[in-house]
């Protein structure tokens, strides 16, 4: 099987990666534009994909590393560390808006966790999986991968659980998540 397949978790994970650094650096882009609103739909939709990935990965992923790798679990813990302190950033984001003195600061810090955190999974733990898991596993994760995403909470919830069974309880989040979105309109610009 092609270790690129669209369906291979680590393409699926390094795909999302990417999306998230191109809004990124749009926000950049668009800072001191004079389009707050557009700021704020970039930030909104970041929020939005950094949730429904981070959902998946502890769901799906992490469960795999702590079971399969060598000091699995050791790493999930760090990685769950580092969805923690991102969605505590997130939530404090969603807070503000473009203008309100704190708002750079916490996107400069927000997008530094990401980057540092993309950066760690893509050089050590997706590596390691590779290693324990075959092709198949790859996709057949990768397949439970995208298909919870479209379930996920698409809004930071810092007190919700993030290991399995308890975080299990993430579609409910993420049903009340896209109702609030879809009155809202949240999710639909940028």
């Amino acid at each position: 099987m092609d270790r690129n397949a669209h369906d291979d978790v680590i393409a699926v994970l390094t795909h999302d990666h990417r999306e998230v650094q191109a809004l990124f650096t749009e926000l950049d882009r668009t800072r001191g534009s004079g389009d707050p609103q557009r700021r704020k739909d970039l930030v909104d939709r970041a929020t939005i994909e950094l949730v429904r990935h981070a959902t998946a990965e502890e769901q799906l992923v992490y469960p795999a590393v702590r079971l399969n790798v060598d000091g699995g679990a050791e790493l999930a813990d760090h990685e769950l560390s580092d969805h923690a302190q991102i969605e505590r950033s997130l939530k404090e984001l969603n807070g503000m808006q473009p203008g309100d003195e704190p708002f750079e600061a916490t996107l400069e810090h927000l997008i530094e966790l990401v980057n540092a955190h993309i950066a760690e999974e893509e050089g050590t733990l997706f590596p390691q999986l590779e290693a324990v898991c075959t092709a198949d596993d790859l996709v057949e994760i990768g397949k439970m991968v995208t298909a919870a995403k479209k379930l996920a909470p698409t809004r930071p919830h810092p007190g919700a659980p993030n290991t399995p069974p308890a975080n299990l309880t993430a579609p409910a989040l993420g049903l009340i998540d896209r109702v609030r979105d879809a009155f809202s309109g949240r999710g639909r610009r940028a």
